[in-house]
């Protein structure tokens, strides 16, 4: 075994060398039980020979995706309905003068690249599509998906491109694709193009929900040219010129929900259906691909039996698990995603296909990030349920090959992982490490009214209760006033609050709907979006109507006793993991709860504010501000005083400057926002990444 194994990898080193992707690639090595087995005296790597890392024109491809499901025979470039297939060849569009805006080491670093290999004069021709990369085999994968609820029918990969898939030295495989290289069969009415402010949204959004460390798709580089392209950004008639840019994504798989309903038979609501209904045979192939490649230990268990239904509902299990994790996880930051739709959902349960994100600032479990989301379908509270809702649908989606009957009920996975992860990750948050109690889920719950009712700002009210240390200390009570004075500079000004609920919409639009629900309620429910619409505008101007006569200092003496009852309860609790604790294991459990509050507290996320800022000035031609939050997002939960960026931040910034006073952390942050504005805010050096956001980003809109 051992001597069959060293010809396969002497067939691999040849095989690299010769820049051959055939039938002894490395991927094909990996695949093979008898290597991996007899690989265990292999160095680290688990092959010979293989060069550690790679140039642009050496990566390694080997794209199984491609040779395991099938490819659709007809390679016109043009709109269609594409049956029986999963994927369809394609070609990137060239773009004039492409240019780096930025790239991520650490993502490339997955694909074995050099980092010298970044610097050269080409790279932005390879990552803009405009040269191929030696091995790529490009396609645009077919896909479907419930959109707001409703199947939509054939949706596809309309600006992404599949590149291949890469097998680095330590046998992991990853996808890579380049988004909005071009026009595919899948393009609808639009172009395959992607702009640069979109383009940086994402490209910064996969790297700093890694470094958060919640599952996601990874962004090697951004690249933006000369082309442009048409755009109206919030539809309403006021088109302009943007750049043509091009993220490079990195997966596991880019494989979603909605690649499994494209079997989905005839929709009774729209009377669509999936371009590929009654394939069953090509079902099973795509489950039996996903299971072997992104669950190997499940694919074990049942290879060599006939019957797979088992094995589907296992699957099924453990994509609930994950997507129930990913939720939480969100959660847990401020993260909302904004486009919940099925097509969106990785069947590999990571963040997939940033478009209107957001991170809460002022928390608001209302919160809705898609300027587009007129009801609130996937406002920050409904994620977990809208998660749980499409993993019914890849259920339905799969019912040819395993019985909705076996997989429903198996829907329960999903409520009981949530909670459990959500639970365990909010007591890290919170500090509460030595015991588990049922109450804490009350705590949490009563913390996040207190967020709510005062208008407190999410993550920086999370990150300083690290600066509270567990009672019996010296400092307690100091640092307790402490504590509760920061908070009260991170809860909403009466004006904030006024500004945040102002009306949307168009006041002539408002005044038909309220006209026509009091004359003709029953057309309102034609309107489906729309009604849901009217229903925020109606709850904001009534938000707005209680704040008429309320003072500024008013609201902030109501603020602090509510911050008050809450930190009593806290330390109520914080008073139980002292239990059985002398002096010097009390500094000891202190440190270590610090420790594991400020790893799970960031002190920065990617506000909508900041990458604002670094897409205003890209689109003026300077890249600065995207490479610097980018090197920042790469350092989240990095106390201020050992961040490599700590020149940005003055200090009383944020959260990790109590020290020096909480009132004095207000107003270095206000005095950050200067008096420019919007208009003028691109032209600083952003110095408070994380403080409370400036006033002109109550003003941001994301559609």
């Amino acid at each position: 075994m051992y001597k069959k194994a060293r010809i396969l990898i002497t067939c691999a080193v040849v095989d690299l060398h010769s820049h051959c992707r055939g039938r002894f690639s490395h991927a094909a090595i990996t695949s093979s039980p008898s290597v991996r087995k007899s690989s265990q005296n292999l160095p680290s790597n688990g092959f010979l020979h293989f060069p550690k890392m790679a140039t642009l024109e050496t990566l390694n491809f080997d794209n199984k995706a491609l040779r395991d499901l099938p490819v659709d025979p007809n390679e016109e470039i043009r709109v269609r309905q594409v049956s029986g297939a999963c994927f369809s060849k394609v070609q990137p569009t060239p773009v004039k003068n492409p240019e780096l805006v930025a790239c991520s080491l650490p993502a490339l670093q997955l694909l074995d690249v050099v980092p010298s290999e970044t610097e050269r004069s080409d790279i932005a021709e390879y990552f803009s599509g405009n040269k191929l990369l030696p091995g790529s085999q490009p396609a645009a994968h077919c896909y479907c998906g419930h959109q707001f609820g409703v199947f939509a029918g054939q949706l596809g990969d309309g600006a992404a491109m599949y590149l291949g898939e890469i097998v680095n030295k330590a046998g992991q495989r990853w996808e890579i694709q380049l988004k909005g290289a071009g026009f595919t069969p899948f393009s609808r009415t639009a172009d395959g193009r992607k702009v640069l402010r979109s383009t940086i949204r994402e490209f910064l959004c996969s790297e700093a929900m890694h470094h958060l460390g919640i599952p996601t798709t990874r962004a090697g580089s951004c690249v933006t040219s000369d082309s442009v392209v048409i755009r109206d950004i919030f539809y309403d008639g006021h088109p302009k010129e943007e750049r043509c840019s091009v993220v490079l994504r990195i997966a596991e798989t880019f494989l979603r929900f909605g690649s499994f309903e494209i079997f989905k038979p005839v929709d009774e609501e729209t009377g669509r259906q999936g371009p590929s209904v009654g394939r069953t045979d090509i079902l099973k192939q795509l489950l039996n691909y996903t299971v072997s490649t992104f669950y190997p230990q499940i694919w074990q268990r049942h290879q060599n039996i006939d019957d797979k239904q088992e094995m589907y509902i296992e699957m099924f299990q453990e994509v609930l698990r994950r997507t129930a994790r990913l939720a939480a996880e969100w959660q847990c930051v401020g993260f909302c995603h904004g486009v919940l739709n099925t097509d969106n959902m990785s069947i590999v349960g990571v963040t997939i296909d940033y478009g209107p994100f957001g991170f809460m600032d002022r928390y608001d479990p209302d919160f809705i990030c898609n300027a587009s989301d007129d009801g609130g379908r996937y406002s920050y509270k409904n994620q977990p349920e809208i998660c749980k809702w499409n993993c019914l649908k890849l259920a339905e989606a799969i019912q040819d090959c395993v019985p909705l009957s076996r997989t429903k009920p198996e829907l329960e996975i999903f409520d009981e992982e949530f909670k459990r992860h959500y639970i365990n990750k909010m007591r890290r948050k919170l500090g509460l490490l030595r015991k588990e109690l049922p109450e804490d889920i009350k705590l949490v719950e009563e913390l996040l009214m207190t967020m709510k009712e005062t208008g407190a700002d999410f993550t920086n009210s999370f990150r300083c209760l690290s600066h509270l240390p567990l009672p019996g200390t010296t400092s307690f009570k100091e640092r307790q006033e402490e504590v509760l004075t920061y908070l009260l500079t991170q809860c909403s000004t009466v004006e904030e609050l006024k500004k945040s609920f102002r009306p949307r919409m168009d006041p002539k639009q408002l005044q038909t709907l309220f006209v026509l629900m009091q004359t003709n309620p029953s057309l309102l429910a034609v309107l489906g979006r729309g009604f849901g619409a009217l229903q925020a505008e109606l709850e904001r101007i009534e938000k707005l109507g209680e704040l008429e006569g309320v003072t500024q200092e008013v609201k902030k003496s109501e603020d602090e006793q509510k911050w008050k009852e809450w930190l009593e309860k806290y330390t109520a609790r914080l008073l139980m993991e002292t239990d059985g604790l002398c002096e010097t294991p009390l500094e000891s459990a202190v440190e270590e709860r610090v420790k594991v509050m400020n790893a799970n507290n960031p002190r920065i996320v990617l506000r909508n504010y900041i990458t604002q800022s670094a897409i205003d000035a890209a689109e003026r031609g300077d890249f600065m501000e995207v490479r610097r939050v980018l090197k920042m997002l790469e350092n989240p939960y990095t106390p201020l005083d050992q961040s490599p960026h700590v020149l940005m931040s003055p200090a009383g910034a944020g959260a990790d400057s109590l020290a020096v006073g909480a009132e004095a952390a207000a107003s270095d942050c206000k005095g950050a926002e200067g008096s420019t504005g919007h208009s003028g805010h691109a032209s600083r050096v952003l110095a408070t990444y994380d403080c409370k956001p400036p006033d002109w980003s109550l003003d941001l809109r994301v559609t």
